[in-house]
């Protein structure tokens, strides 16, 4: 018999209001539910530990639990200081059964401790947002790489710290780079960003798009996805990019491109969503215009340089929720969303839970896939199996009541021969 979940969240009273939560975001995922009761008949992760770090939301709690259907022992911490639904963490411990260690605010050293309370259970597998546990077992927890068989990715700044170890023969153990599955980036990066970003912005400032010049640095699927939602709103878009393929697109697609520093000056609203750091820096700083709103909607805290604008305020205060407006030299004002972290889960909700399915249903499978497979994986970063990607696709079309045709005998033929010509 298992023991009782451990768990450390900040109310346990608002369980009830968490799974009211929880259930509500299951409505919408349809691809979850079904890998439920094919994971709950099928066991595929029976015996297994799996550690997960993740935004603590209602669409994490289902995958979750998808994850306990299947047989695993689950233990969850946040992957982000501010993406805790604390009611939410609660169900999860209190309803559900589930080790969780989250608190919406936690500081630097809480967030460490919640994450290697995480660790404690020994992990065969990780589930990873933006690489921590990862980056902990082979840093501080070494002790328990031997028992870890590999694990997930699920955002590209993880997998791009990943791809980092990999290259240096640090890596201990295979990753499936979630982030990069077709079923996860086209739809949860373009379309989840793009709507939660701007849903963040309205939430926390309640200001009119329409009109406003609004720059989005970097063009990946989350930009784009970002400036997509911001001109359908009437905002006028600059993109700014440092890869000319993806600046040539941004371009094609009709907004205006050209670098941050000239930008600054002219926008109303700027959004990071580039995985690196100092995107916006302190000579952006200086050139950006009275009352403009930056935001960050990358996985870390450290694309706006926070540090520098600190230093050049006179003045900082609080003038609605989740927004900190600083005052500089010359009375120019400058309104930062949450802290510079994660702005669509530090301001509102996250992605809507119809394209976490997708993300989360590529996640379970993956999970699966490594405890079947583990012993042919090569210790390095992997890509999705196309196979998996393609199942969770005709999971969603069959859930959306879409349809779509099947090749002939005669066209496979055809496309697998080279013979026949003009």
């Amino acid at each position: 018999m298992m023991d009782a979940p451990r768990h450390d969240v900040k109310d346990p009273g608002l369980a009830e209001a968490g799974s009211r939560r929880v259930e509500w975001a299951l409505a919408e995922m349809p691809v979850l539910r079904s890998l439920m009761e094919r994971f709950a008949d099928e066991k595929p992760l029976a015996g297994t530990r799996i550690s997960a770090c993740l935004h603590v939301t209602a669409e994490t709690a289902n995958l979750a639990r998808v994850l306990v259907a299947g047989g695993a022992e689950v233990a969850l911490c946040a992957s982000n200081p501010l993406s805790t639904q604390d009611d939410v963490a609660a169900a999860l411990a209190l309803k559900y059964g589930i080790s969780t260690f989250a608190h919406r605010g936690d500081n630097h050293e809480n967030y460490y401790r919640r994450l290697a309370a995480a660790l404690d259970i020994s992990p065969n597998i990780t589930i990873d947002d933006g690489a921590d546990l990862v980056s902990q077992l082979h840093t501080g927890r070494t002790e328990l790489l031997d028992g870890i068989i590999g694990g997930t990715e699920e955002t590209t700044t993880g997998v791009i710290r990943l791809r980092a170890m990999a290259a240096e023969g640090a890596l201990r153990y295979p990753i499936i780079a979630v982030n990069d599955a077709d079923t996860k980036h086209l739809f949860d990066n373009r379309y989840g960003t793009g709507q939660s970003t701007i849903d963040s912005i309205l939430r926390s400032t309640n200001i009119l798009i329409a009109g406003k010049v609004f720059t989005v640095c970097g063009y990946g699927w989350c930009g784009r996805g970002v400036a997509m939602r911001a001109q359908g709103l009437g905002a006028k878009v600059i993109v700014t990019e440092v890869e000319p393929v993806r600046a040539l697109e941004a371009t094609m697609d009709g907004f205006q491109v050209m670098p941050l520093i000239d930008a600054a000056p002219l926008s109303d609203i700027i959004i990071t969503v580039t995985g690196n750091k100092h995107v916006i820096d302190r000579h952006h700083l200086e050139a950006l215009k009275n009352g403009c709103i930056i935001a960050n909607a990358g996985h870390f805290d450290v694309e706006i340089n926070l540090k520098a604008l600190r230093e050049m305020a006179t003045n900082r205060f609080e003038p609605r929720t989740s927004v900190e407006e600083f005052t500089l030299d010359g009375g120019r004002r400058v309104r930062v969303l949450a802290e510079g972290r994660l702005v669509n889960l530090g301001a509102a909700e996250g992605h809507p839970p119809s394209v976490m399915d997708m993300s989360f249903a590529n996640q379970a499978l993956a999970a699966a896939y490594i405890r079947q497979n583990h012993n042919s994986l090569e210790k390095t970063v992997h890509v999705m199996p196309k196979a998996l990607d393609q199942e969770v696709a005709r999971l969603k079309l069959e859930a959306m009541g879409s349809n779509i045709d099947v090749l002939t005998a005669e066209q496979e033929k055809y496309l697998a021969s080279w013979q026949e010509g003009t």
